[in-house]
């Protein structure tokens, strides 16, 4: 199988890189990445306790965490990964 490629605007190939996973220990819920997400690909859902991190959050706080909700639905413009203060994206190449 071949990898599935698109064409730039100006005619060059291009290979899209799609939302696999998402750390989220590392997600700190801030959101910037389901505001760009053009696809609706993300949700925000409660860390649970096999989400735990190292940072120091207060068990009351309920704090909220990003989740692949729709992968299928990714585009592999790579907006989430882009504005992701934590790093919490991974990407791969999907075959077609």
């Amino acid at each position: 199988m071949s990898r599935i490629t698109g064409l730039t605007r100006g005619g060059s190939e291009w290979v899209p890189e799609f939302v696999t996973a998402l750390d989220p220990r590392k997600c700190i819920g801030c959101g910037r990445c389901y505001k760009v997400c053009p696809r609706n690909v993300l949700d925000l859902v409660e860390r649970s306790e096999d989400m735990e991190t190292d940072e120091d959050f207060d068990d009351d706080d309920n704090m909220m965490v990003m989740t692949i909700a729709h992968g299928e639905d990714c585009i592999g413009c790579g907006s989430c990964g882009r504005v992701c203060p934590k790093g919490c994206y991974s990407y791969a190449a999907a075959e077609g």
